[in-house]
């Protein structure tokens, strides 16, 4: 693949000396320029600055909050009321999904009170973006990637090709637009996250919904009642203008698409949109990402962007960039009043073994319709930061090792399978290089305050010669010996503080 750095963004001016000593004229070398196919786009490589920075924060908020029941699929199931429909997402369902109940309980009939309704309703009366991206900067992210609109087309920025917009209704704020002014005023990269392809088939359409007034088509798409009516002419073209508005007046660093947009009907709009973005960044100046699921259809091929891997990780150290997107909630990405945060010993492991096998981690929040962001979300969130302060040198802008770890305990690979990891052991090492430097973190502290890292044993494998080691975060001295066992180390006798340890490794070259 060749390689498209800074320098081929810029117009370069070559000046050379004729042989009587007078200047020439400067030469101007245009910069390559993407075209819609994959061989051109094959020039793509993901830049440094996305591969060094190894933490973003991803923001799931809309008027789903409102209702704040279920998960932000509740515009969805609140239309599921039958056993056909629900069971979509749940085989073993009987009846109404009870998004659909809960919703008829509490707000009435869905041709009366229907999605649209909650848009009144989400007012972000306490949002503040200054205060959002000091939370994120606390946490160690580097880039921050909201939800610019979800499958209910709801854009949560300034758009000129939608009237469902939060500057026209709702907060009546440029959410989008004023979270990237305050992360770029702090240093932070900016992207958006587009999952407006799926809109197409989001609303279930029934007579006794509203989903089927033309009034709200522009908001519930203008499918039709069938289940399985292909994807239109006019929804392509209205997806891509919407999608354009959002490059063109944003700028974004990222631009992260969800999952359906990788459907076949979309074929001819991959290497379109690809190229478009692209060309947009060599004209802004700057080195852009773009990120897909490549789900159920290979959208993008291999080369051409960043994949991302939605609750799940790769079984070892890929050669491209990559990324996993997960949530600190369980059981939901946008806010629900049942959420359940996961630990942030869990995150932190999560993050140790993606950045050891050349990843990324998008690290998702839910904030409350009010603009609030919940402290249980926030002390997570905290706590990646505080660790991170210790650690963040065996993190921040390292590259993988011969190989990315060892230890007993499996790790799930692929696409929704984080809920089969377990929690690393100290029997468990990840790998990570930056320099002469090679770390070894180990994934919790040994009880004995031994630890044995096998593959830098005299006789393994990928040994490296060892003249030093020392403990991140600890003033004191460890005791090493490396044999053909392996590389021992003792731990000294006080934690530096909780979760993995890194232990920095100087390699005799």
């Amino acid at each position: 693949m060749k390689k498209l750095g800074a320098l081929a963004i810029i117009m370069l001016a070559l000046w050379g000396c004729q042989a009587d000593g007078q200047k020439q004229e400067p030469e101007t070398v245009t910069p390559p320029v993407f075209e819609a196919n994959w061989e051109s786009l094959q020039q793509y490589e993901t830049p440094e600055w996305f591969r060094d920075a190894k933490l973003g924060i991803f923001i799931h908020w809309g008027a789903y909050a409102v209702p704040a029941y279920g998960s932000e699929w509740y515009p969805r199931l609140m239309y599921m009321d039958t056993a056909t429909f629900s069971a979509q997402l749940n085989p073993q369902q009987e009846g109404p999904n009870h998004v659909y109940l809960h919703h008829k309980e509490n707000y009435g009939d869905q041709k009366e009170f229907g999605y649209k309704d909650f848009i009144p309703m989400f007012k972000a009366e306490n949002f503040d973006a200054r205060e959002w991206i000091s939370l994120f900067k606390k946490s160690g992210a580097k880039y921050v990637v909201p939800v610019a609109e979800h499958h209910d087309s709801f854009a949560l920025y300034d758009s000129n090709v939608t009237r469902w917009n939060s500057v026209n209704m709702g907060p009546k704020r440029d959410v989008l637009g004023e979270l990237f002014e305050a992360g770029r005023a702090e240093g932070l990269k900016m992207g958006a996250s587009s999952h407006l392809a799926f809109n197409w088939a989001f609303f279930n359409k029934k007579d006794h919904f509203d989903t089927v007034d033309p009034e709200y088509d522009d908001l519930y798409s203008k499918k039709g009642k069938a289940l399985d009516e292909p994807v239109s002419d006019e929804f392509k073209q209205w997806w891509w203008e919407r999608t354009t508005d959002l490059i063109d007046n944003y700028q974004p660093d990222i631009l992260w698409f969800d999952f359906f947009l990788d459907q076949e009907a979309f074929k001819e709009y991959h290497p379109k949109i690809a190229a478009y973005y692209y060309n947009q960044g060599l004209e802004w100046n700057k080195e852009v990402v773009l990120q897909d699921k490549n789900f159920d259809y290979e959208a993008f091929p291999p080369g051409t962007m960043t994949l991302d891997i939605e609750r799940g990780k790769m079984s070892d150290i890929s050669d491209e960039a990559w990324q996993t997107d997960t949530s600190i909630g369980k059981n939901s990405w946008g806010y629900v009043t049942n959420w359940v945060s996961k630990t942030p010993n869990t995150l932190v492991d999560d993050l140790i073994d993606i950045v050891s096998k050349n990843g990324c981690l998008l690290l998702n929040v839910g904030p409350k319709a009010d603009g609030t962001i919940p402290e249980d979300q926030q002390q997570v969130l905290l706590e990646i930061g505080k660790w991170l302060e210790t650690n963040g040198e065996a993190i921040y802008g390292t590259r993988p090792w011969k190989i990315f770890g060892e230890g007993p305990t499996e790790v799930a690979t692929g696409h929704h399978t984080e809920g089969k990891n377990q929690d690393l052991t100290a029997q468990d090492f990840r790998f990570t290089t930056k320099g002469d430097k090679l770390y070894a973190i180990a994934m919790d502290w040994p009880e004995e305050g031994e630890l044995l890292i096998k593959s830098l044993g005299t006789d393994a494998d990928h040994s490296e010669k060892v003249s030093g080691a020392k403990l991140l975060g600890s003033d004191a001295d460890i005791s090493w010996e490396q044999t053909s066992e392996g590389l021992s180390i003792q731990f000294p006798s006080e934690k530096p503080g909780d979760y993995a340890y890194a232990i920095e490794i100087t390699i005799d070259i």
